[in-house]
């Protein structure tokens, strides 16, 4: 599920006004470990993971693939966000799209760093991948998940059971070119 198709990897590094997307490094893999074995993180997802389980099986440089970059802030991972294909998907509207996901360690939480972060993403990949639309799956109990879709300009395609809880599957359009040099959002939600 990480095909992205023919692009460079990793790129240059992407800078926000506050952030750096990068790629993994062995540096990062206390942060990896942290994200995965985090209650809080996991509230929406399952449940996180022991701890001792994630020493044993993490490797030395964590999520080292096309679409996976680490949010650093300071010089300090604090999340990461990752753009994957999603050639199966539990929702047919999904399949095939390149799918969003974010995770950030807790002390990250409540300073607007996944929106900075994920629509740096959004922006790379309308760059090498132009007209590419992008699906995002979040609980519709994660308020604040459900309100940084809204804020990144996914719309709801469908919602559906799943993992005993109700899930919300939006889609964001493609940007298109405006006919004044500007890039406006498209408006297809269809499959």
């Amino acid at each position: 599920m990480t095909n992205l198709g023919p692009i460079a990897w990793p790129p240059a590094p992407i800078r926000t006004e506050r952030l750096v997307l990068r790629e993994p490094q062995a540096r990062d893999r206390e942060a990896f470990i942290e994200l995965s074995a985090s209650p809080e993180v996991h509230t929406y997802l399952g449940g996180p993971r022991p701890r001792e389980e994630l020493e044993r099986e993490v490797p030395g440089v964590p999520a080292q693939w096309p679409g996976s970059f680490v949010v650093e802030l300071g010089g300090v991972m604090i999340g990461q966000i990752l753009l994957r294909r999603a050639a199966e998907h539990r929702r047919p509207a999904a399949e095939g799209k390149v799918d969003l996901g974010y995770l950030f360690l807790p002390r990250a939480w409540g300073f607007g760093y996944a929106a900075e972060a994920c629509a740096a993403a959004l922006d790379w990949l309308e760059d090498v991948l132009p007209g590419e639309p992008v699906v995002l799956t979040t609980q519709t109990a994660n308020v604040g998940s459900m309100r940084l879709a809204a804020r990144l300009g996914f719309t709801e395609v469908e919602r559906f059971r799943a993992w005993d809880a109700e899930q919300w599957l939006g889609r964001r359009s493609p940007v298109t070119p405006s006919g004044d040099g500007e890039r406006t959002l498209g408006s297809d939600i269809g499959g």
